[in-house]
């Protein structure tokens, strides 16, 4: 049989292939089955008109042509409190920092529906500099748009979190000590220490990174009182992520609560075979990457496929380190010490990973926060919808008096 008139059955076949390495941590396959289906089928569709040579050679193409992840900042490197290095770069305000025209902030967005809003009244507006996190198995590339919308309007630094991009594989971690989202809440703070060690800040997180600017306030709620100007949640979560369903049936999603910190404890310890794996079965990656990344149908194949690096490029025994500490994760009493600042709660309305209604619950505890659901968008909103999320930040930091009204 040809390789375009295989469809679902060749998917299936090759869905089990991966599966059969991943059984030998034991009730493995059938879990991972149920996360792969949905992926699977719309793979297959794919698969009964482009041939294998012709998706590889157009994942090249998309590699080399798109410029996201491209931009870079003056490097800098913090240290951790148990000796990890983390990455960290700095794009300082001014006309030296004149935004790239290659990789300005694209077309996206829509209508975000009601906003509630705040006037600045707290901390004396002064030269600020904006913090971003990025989420779980990604990078500071994830920011990409963000970060050319914002560059030569005000200081911003991206970091990598340990173990990601081009920060140093967490030390404590190496020697068996189990990761926590405390951990990561002070390696924020010594990358602000690092950084910006003086002067406003604002806070901006994804996902992931939104849990560590809670474990940072957990920690230091004097320096949220201090310094900290505003803040912005994006996608992210205070807690309860063991009870996301992932969009799945209930006996599904409970199969794969039972067995994945299990599972992936074991393919950690086979790094080489599962990379393998990944690799041979890049088609059915890609669909998962797509499903439980956006929201829309109509994305750009080059972001689409820029999602796809950022994730693959997290090795798989990352990815089992940091898994346990989400479902652990519980920061809703940390998020009062943002009471006093202006904050913006943003989240699509498709997310599967940290769904909306988390963003809602951390609305419910900052009443005077500005919530923005964005309609059909999935868990990488500031990739889909660039220009969404760009122009509520920089509605954000002109209320602070960041950035001229003018701004981005």
């Amino acid at each position: 049989m040809s390789e375009t008139g295989a469809g679902a059955g060749d998917v299936a076949a090759t869905a089990a292939v991966a599966a059969a390495g991943w059984r030998r941590a034991g009730f493995a396959g059938a879990a991972i089955g149920v996360l792969a289906a949905g992926a699977a089928a719309g793979v297959a569709v794919e698969r009964l008109t482009v041939g294998r040579g012709m998706r590889k050679k157009a994942r090249l193409a998309l590699d080399a042509s798109g410029p996201y992840g491209s931009l870079r900042g003056r490097p800098g490197r913090a240290v951790a409190d148990d000796g990890t290095e983390l990455y960290y770069e700095v794009d300082e305000a001014g006309p030296d920092a004149a935004p790239d025209p290659a990789g300005g902030a694209a077309a996206g967005g829509g209508s975000t529906g009601p906003r509630r809003r705040r006037l600045f009244g707290g901390k004396a507006p002064g030269p600020v500099t904006v913090v971003f996190s990025h989420g779980y198995c990604l990078n500071q590339d994830s920011w990409h748009f963000q970060r050319a919308a914002l560059r030569g309007l005000v200081r911003t630094v991206h970091w990598d979190q340990r173990s990601h991009g081009r920060s140093e594989r967490g030390r404590a971690q190496a020697e068996g000590v189990p990761l926590g989202i405390d951990q990561l809440g002070r390696d924020l703070k010594a990358v602000i220490d690092a950084a910006a060690p003086e002067g406003p800040l604002v806070l901006v997180g994804h996902s992931m990174g939104g849990m560590t600017m809670m474990a940072l306030a957990d920690r230091h709620p004097e320096l949220i009182r201090d310094r900290v100007a505003a803040v912005a949640f994006v996608g992210t979560s205070g807690g309860k992520l063991g009870e996301v369903n992932f969009g799945l049936p209930v006996a599904g999603v409970n199969a794969v609560r039972r067995v994945l910190p299990g599972v992936l404890r074991a393919l950690g310890s086979q790094t080489e075979l599962v990379e393998r794996g990944r690799r041979a079965t890049a088609d059915l990656f890609a669909g998962l990457v797509k499903r439980y990344s956006f929201g829309s149908r109509d994305v750009d194949p080059a972001v689409s496929r820029f999602a796809e690096r950022l994730i693959e490029s997290t090795p798989i025994d990352v990815v089992a380190e940091f898994y346990p500490a989400f479902t652990e994760h519980d920061k809703s009493g940390a998020l009062p010490a943002f009471r006093d600042v202006p904050v913006l709660i943003l989240a699509g309305d498709k997310d599967l990973v940290t769904p909306s209604s988390h963003s809602e619950a951390i609305a419910d505890l900052l009443p005077d926060a500005e919530l923005v659901i964005v309609p059909d968008a999935g868990h990488l909103v500031m990739l889909e919808h660039p220009q969404t999320v760009t122009d509520r930040l920089a509605d954000l930091l002109v209320r602070i008096g960041a950035v001229p009204a003018e701004g981005p």
